[in-house]
């Protein structure tokens, strides 16, 4: 099983808005380049441990942050 997910954006600026909203919430994140085998839409993807995925996807949710999906890498 993978030990890390990432979550990619559409654009820049939402991936900086995730990492804000985040890393308030107390999530450790780090700001990666996306990996090409996933996408080519946004140069930037948030890594997080996997078993914050769930916590994750739901704070997105919550502050209404699109995003472009979670990935297990």
């Amino acid at each position: 099983m993978a030990e890390h997910s990432v979550v990619l954006f559409h654009s820049t600026a939402h991936a900086i808005r995730a990492e804000k909203v985040l890393a308030g919430a107390g999530i450790q994140i780090k700001m990666i380049p996306t990996p090409r085998q996933l996408s080519s839409d946004c140069g930037m993807a948030l890594r997080f441990d996997r078993g914050d995925e769930h916590q994750v996807a739901a704070t997105l949710a919550e502050k209404k942050v699109p995003a472009n999906g979670i990935y297990a890498i």
